[in-house]
């Protein structure tokens, strides 16, 4: 069995070994809709029958059980982060204007704009009355800031988008804030919960920072390669919205003078057609800026595998770099 198979078959028994915590988990995420105003129960049903892996309550999940926490807390905390992470979505497709999420139609197109933003906000204003019941302060000031680091990245990302100019510093910042954040938070949580030491605690939210990236870029590599009926992407979408993501960071940076503005008029106009979609997927073709971008994500993935050394060699841990090296296997 070949290294790539054997994390597939590892990151299987991840999903199995959670399967009923995370059950658990979506179950309170549901619980999170509860309202006497009958749209904000119909919006959660269709959030939730639409799916998702449920990644950021999985980080949290593991990462309380490779700190040694033995108590009940990590449940509810991780359906509060999927919360936040749920009314992200709901404002960000707003944003967007998606019309689909995950191959479904998304609730803005269905429930209207104005709606969807005040449900977005019920959810946010519930996940945070939530967590302040734990009576916890370091776990309300992390995720209190995560929130507002969220909101900083996606405020940045609007006003850098239908630019070529954006550099991968930039990018980084970008998706620092509106993905990896989360994701770090959700890690730091379960070493919060379990009191290991500083040392362990800020391994465990680098590693989710630099995993949480990992899955950022492959996703971003996807908006070039995938097909919507298997990953529920539409191709180029992230284009089509005039986001400039690394691999079209990397396409830039060695395409020529002529190759630069015939992208720049692709995002300047009213939207990606066909024919400025393939253009695009031309030049990915010509050049190396998507194996440059996955080499870039098996970097992240490396240097967050690496955090974890602070911990004893366990099961445990191992499951955590499966879970990073899930990133990777997204791509095949």
């Amino acid at each position: 069995m070949g290294p790539l198979e054997q994390h597939t078959e590892g990151m299987q028994k991840v999903f199995d070994h959670y399967d009923k915590a995370l059950r658990q988990v979506e179950d309170r995420l549901l619980g999170m809709f509860d309202s006497d105003v009958s749209i904000i129960p119909v919006i959660g049903r269709h959030l939730i029958k639409s799916g998702g892996k449920r990644m950021r309550p999985l980080f949290l999940l593991m990462s309380a059980d490779l700190a040694g926490y033995g108590g009940q807390d990590h449940i509810p905390l991780a359906s509060i982060i999927e919360g936040v992470h749920t009314a992200s979505l709901l404002h960000d497709d707003v944003v967007d204007g998606a019309e689909s999420r995950r191959g479904n139609a998304s609730a803005n197109s269905l429930w209207g704009n104005q709606v969807v933003i005040l449900v977005g906000d019920y959810l946010y204003s519930n996940a945070l009355k939530m967590v302040v019941s734990f009576s916890n302060q370091r776990i309300m000031e992390t995720l209190s800031a995560a929130t507002t680091r969220m909101t900083l990245g996606e405020l940045t990302q609007l006003q850098k988008s239908h630019s070529i100019e954006i550099t991968e510093d930039e990018y980084f910042d970008i998706i620092s804030s509106k993905t990896g954040a989360l994701i770090s938070v959700a890690s730091r949580i379960g070493g919060i919960l379990s009191a290991c030491t500083p040392e362990q605690e800020e391994a465990l939210s680098s590693f989710g920072l630099m995993a949480g990236n990992a899955f950022q870029v492959v996703d971003d590599i996807l908006d070039y390669k995938a097909e919507e009926g298997a990953l529920g992407k539409k191709l180029g979408k992230y284009l089509e919205e005039g986001k400039v993501t690394l691999p079209l960071i990397y396409l830039l940076r060695a395409a020529t003078p002529a190759e630069r503005d015939l992208v720049q008029e692709i995002l300047d106009g009213d939207g990606v057609d066909g024919k400025g979609l393939q253009s695009v997927l031309d030049l990915f073709r010509r050049y190396e800026a998507v194996n440059e971008s996955f080499e870039r994500a098996q970097k992240l993935v490396e240097d967050a595998k690496g955090r974890l050394e602070v911990f004893p060699d366990s099961l445990e841990r191992e499951r955590l770099c499966w879970l990073a090296n899930y990133a990777l296997q997204r791509e095949k």
